[in-house]
């Protein structure tokens, strides 16, 4: 199936996709006297315990923001990166698995499932982006326009984590260990990421390899427009070009397997 084809069968089974993105929180928050308020209550009550707990009893500071706060809300801005990163990778790393019994009985275009899983990943890590940005103020952080970032930066965090996602979810059809060992690699994948220390203390023995690290330069955006109010760095263009040729990578790989994954499963 050519790419148009493909990207016009998801947008023709939009109604389904929007429809199970809101059963899923729907079902998460059922028999909820706030019912969705809760996806907007719990990323606050995130943010809230960073600011007091580090910034009041860890009494943790960052170089170069005068501010008690800044480690908290630096801590707090390089989750949301990563959150969004990891949860779409590995609900694609399974969506095919998980959904078996759905795609052997109900006939649809497969592409649905990976853009549900993306979907529901991104409201989820928008909720939370909502509650920092709610709270930045109260904790000494005026917003300047260079927020008008972040919606590039939730854009190519969602074009790389669905890129590698989609490749390794078709993959994982075939070869089920990759999803062990991705469970393990994330693990490792975060601590290599400069998101609860700053990348200044890195020796620069290491620092050199945090060049062929994609999510360095998303991390390090989330810091600067949050935290640091400034523009990114020039590392989104390399971040860019790996996200195209992951998602050219994942789609010729999907369009192969995709007549496949049925039978496999």
């Amino acid at each position: 199936m050519k790419l148009w084809k493909m990207l016009s069968a998801g947008w023709m089974y939009r109604g389904f996709v929007v429809s199970s993105i809101v059963n899923e929180f729907r079902s998460r928050l059922a028999r909820s006297r706030f019912g969705l308020a809760w996806v907007v209550i719990h990323p606050l009550a995130q943010v809230l315990i960073f600011a007091t707990i580090l910034s009041n009893v860890l009494a943790a500071k960052l170089d170069g923001v005068d501010n008690r706060y800044a480690y908290a809300m630096y801590l707090v801005s390089g989750i949301a990166c990563w959150a969004l990163f990891s949860e779409i990778v590995q609900r694609c790393l399974t969506v095919f698995i998980d959904n078996a019994s759905l795609l052997k009985r109900v006939q649809f275009p497969r592409i649905c499932l990976p853009l549900i899983a993306i979907g529901i990943a991104l409201v989820a890590n928008l909720a939370l982006l909502l509650a920092a940005l709610l709270i930045m103020p109260l904790l000494g952080f005026v917003p300047g326009v260079e927020l008008l970032w972040l919606p590039v930066l939730v854009l190519l965090t969602v074009a790389l984590a669905s890129g590698f996602g989609l490749l390794l979810g078709t993959l994982n059809v075939f070869a089920r260990d990759i999803g062990q060992v991705m469970a393990v690699v994330l693990q490792f994948w975060f601590w290599v990421t400069p998101i609860v220390y700053p990348i200044s203390i890195v020796p620069e023995a290491f620092r050199a390899t945090l060049a062929f690290n994609p999510v360095v330069p998303l991390v390090g955006g989330y810091h600067d427009v949050m935290v640091f109010g400034r523009m990114p760095g020039e590392g989104l263009l390399w971040v860019a070009f790996v996200s195209a040729v992951l998602l050219a990578l994942s789609w010729l790989v999907f369009r192969r397997a995709s007549a496949e994954i049925v039978d496999v499963l």
